[in-house]
């Protein structure tokens, strides 16, 4: 089951990654300051960039484990329960968000799954 600190040593292997604190209780991982990862100290869950399409393709695959994120949901954006979803699944999930997000000359460094 991972933790927040499993998200965190993942999204901080990725390239150019900065850890920011926001909103003084959410922890944000940037790529060039665009967010692709929020959550927090000790927290359950996590939300994660997607696009709309593989938001829904999550949603439909386990519902249990995905829900639309709050606020952010309309763009894409999704739920993840960390004690539900593998670590396999999170470093995918986790590697799609950095690529969505990074400038398109740094998408080469970390290839698609």
């Amino acid at each position: 089951m991972p933790t927040f600190d499993d998200v965190r040593s993942i999204a901080l292997r990725l390239p150019e990654v900065e850890e920011i604190l926001t909103w003084e209780t959410d922890v944000t991982f940037r790529i060039r300051k665009k967010i692709f990862v929020i959550g927090g100290e000790g927290t359950d869950r996590i939300s994660v960039k997607a696009t709309p399409m593989a938001q829904a393709e999550l949603l439909d695959l386990d519902p249990g484990t995905f829900a639309s994120a709050p606020y952010t949901g309309r763009f894409g954006w999704v739920t993840v329960v960390l004690e539900r979803v593998e670590r396999g699944v999170l470093e995918g999930l986790l590697r799609d968000a950095w690529r969505s997000a990074a400038p398109a000359k740094l998408r080469y460094l970390v290839p698609p799954r």
